[in-house]
């Protein structure tokens, strides 16, 4: 349950808050007609995400054992790869996310461009869509408790879509960089356990035959049932016997993005700093 609402909270916070940055420039510039086109990306965009989800669910049930496991892995690697890209993309591009959409949105309005807003609203909402759905689908794929998995998900949107509407608001202010950190680190060692059930599951298929001797057996702390298995398989991705493939598969992504992640940020210093501190020297 943890994993699905920790990505359903961090992926619909920063579509709310794209969203919501959109919709309170245009109601500034009294441009409340333009609103409509706007929820209407959001819209289109939300139903596209669920088509998406309910084809490749249908298509997987017509598999073989070996393609489903073929398809499980795959949907894990761009699970995997659809949270590494969203943590690098937040890191570089927080600071200035309201500035550019402020601009787009600005230039859609001079230009006239009705589509433009709608575009702008869409992308926003379909590309964490698309990465929610495929992480879902692979958690689903491993997990015990679909009812748990589901509902964490759920309550983790709920969750975002509150936070957006104060922040939007004005009703609550949280540190965001130290949000998308935190919920960031989470994610990493989600990821590293999709990456490593993606080798399992490529190993199952016979894709993958080597490095498949058992690494470490944690059967004696993990028993069927107990907490200990709830977290370090359900949350952390870790089995009660990996193979040294999983193992290295687990590690060798955790290890550099969760330093990736939690590394401080350089603050660059202002133009007119650095021109102050050059001509003082």
């Amino acid at each position: 349950m943890l994993p699905t609402f920790v990505i359903g909270l961090r992926e619909g916070l920063e579509a709310a808050l794209i969203v919501g940055i959109i919709a309170a420039f245009l109601i500034q510039r009294d441009e409340r007609a333009a609103l409509k086109p706007m929820w209407l990306g959001v819209g289109l965009a939300i139903g596209l995400c669920l088509l998406f989800a309910i084809g490749v669910n249908a298509f997987g049930r017509n598999l073989t054992f070996t393609q489903r496991e073929v398809l499980e892995a795959t949907l894990s690697i761009m699970a995997v790869a659809g949270v590494t890209y969203m943590i690098v993309w937040m890191r570089r591009h927080s600071r200035e996310l309201r500035g550019k959409l402020e601009n787009q949105a600005e230039s859609a309005l001079i230009e006239g461009s009705v589509w433009a807003l709608v575009a702008m609203a869409f992308f926003a909402v379909i590309r964490e869509g698309l990465e929610t759905a495929i992480f879902l689908l692979a958690a689903f794929q491993t997990s015990d408790n679909p009812a748990a998995t589901g509902g964490g998900a759920m309550l983790g949107i709920a969750v975002a879509v509150v936070l957006g509407w104060l922040l939007y608001k004005g009703g609550v202010r949280i540190n965001l960089s130290r949000f998308f950190r935190v919920t960031g680190f989470v994610l990493v060692i989600v990821a590293a356990g999709l990456l490593s059930y993606a080798v399992h599951d490529f190993a199952e298929a016979g894709v993958i035959e080597i490095a498949q001797g058992t690494a470490l057996n944690l059967s004696w702390l993990m028993t069927p049932g107990s907490l200990q298995e709830a977290v370090l398989t359900g949350a952390l991705g870790i089995r009660a016997i990996p193979t040294h493939a999983e193992a290295f598969a687990w590690l060798a992504y955790a290890i550099p993005m969760g330093l990736y992640v939690v590394w401080p940020q350089r603050r660059v210093r202002p133009p007119v700093q650095m021109e102050t501190a050059a001509a003082a020297s």
